[in-house]
């Protein structure tokens, strides 16, 4: 069983730990129900929602890396608000991050808290964010965004885990290809110390 803040429990077994690479899984999840989705907002969208319907988890997991400037490296942060960051149509009169027409806020709110955890705001979007200075979103990756959408309208509970790998700055991409690789052993710490 996992508990989460010793309240809620889900079956092992019916909990789906979704990754956008296997690099952020590393060995850790082998025995576990793992998906790897690929990068992406569009990967991330089709590989959940075939999951959903070949297994219909109780409980989503999404484990990732991803750059922040508000957090420090290895650092794992849960994100229960997300933001699309790339979707920008004020020019029809829309607000910024706003989808249009389709009833969600800018600012989706779905996802259960970790205690012990900060919380932070993940900014999604089908790029590799170098230059982070906005104050909207503190957690910049590419997937998180729609894994939650779909969650929510498929009524699972989800938690997502972020592992701070960089400061979404300058620096961003070196720090990822090292920093990716400790992701996997920050999460089974935080995980599994509540099986």
């Amino acid at each position: 069983m996992i508990t989460i803040n010793g309240g809620q429990q889900f079956a092992l077994d019916k909990t789906l730990f979704v990754f956008a690479l296997d690099s952020e899984a590393g060995n850790v999840f082998n025995d576990k129900n793992k998906l790897i989705t690929g990068i992406g907002k569009v990967n991330a969208a089709i590989e959940l929602t075939r999951e959903i319907q070949r297994s219909r988890p109780e409980l989503i997991i999404n484990l990732g890396s991803a750059g922040s400037s508000s957090f420090k490296k290895g650092e794992v942060v849960c994100c229960t608000q997300f933001i699309q960051r790339d979707m920008d149509v004020r020019g029809l009169g829309f607000s910024l991050y706003e989808t249009p027409l389709s009833g969600i806020p800018p600012l989706l709110e779905y996802g259960l808290a970790k205690e012990g955890l900060s919380q932070g705001i993940c900014g999604s979007g089908d790029s590799f964010e170098m230059n982070h200075s906005g104050t909207d979103y503190t957690v910049v990756d590419m997937e998180a965004y729609p894994l939650a959408l779909i969650a929510m309208k498929e009524k699972i509970p989800f938690l997502c885990l972020k592992y701070i790998s960089d400061d979404a700055g300058s620096g961003a991409a070196d720090d990822w290809t090292v920093q990716v690789h400790l992701a996997a052993e920050a999460f089974s710490r935080i995980l599994f110390t509540i099986l």
